[in-house]
């Protein structure tokens, strides 16, 4: 099994919602925090969502263009992660991939990636 599989993506008119969710139960680590990274055609893949750790204490961190209209959330029990994104835009289209092995929002610093779910938001 792929350490990390993503679904739920798809087609909503702006303003729409969606949920993305991420299997992580392939990952071999017993602690998982899943991140959330989006890719545009000829881009390099941003960070959406993510998890920081302070004082051993885990919060969410966001892109500010994400910011009051996404919420990163995980299940350790499940090592399953979600991504619930509400009044979307055009600009939030593209493929999202779930992330494991690292923290915060900068790709480079996670090694095991899903295979990307398509988000498509139509004007």
């Amino acid at each position: 099994q792929a350490p990390l599989v993503e679904s739920g993506g798809g087609s909503v008119q702006a303003g729409g919602s969606l949920t993305l969710s991420c299997d992580a139960s392939g990952y071999k680590y017993s602690t998982v925090f899943i991140a959330w990274f989006r890719q545009t055609l000829g881009k390099a893949r941003e960070g959406v969502a993510a998890f920081k750790l302070e004082n051993g204490i885990s919060t969410p961190v966001y892109a500010d263009s994400v910011k009051g209209r996404f919420t990163i959330s995980q299940s350790d029990a499940q090592k399953s992660g979600y991504l619930h994104m509400t009044s979307l835009k055009p600009e939030n289209s593209g493929v999202y991939y779930c992330a494991a092995g690292g923290l915060e929002l900068e790709a480079r610093g996670y090694n095991y990636w899903g295979q990307g779910t398509r988000v498509t938001v139509s004007s």
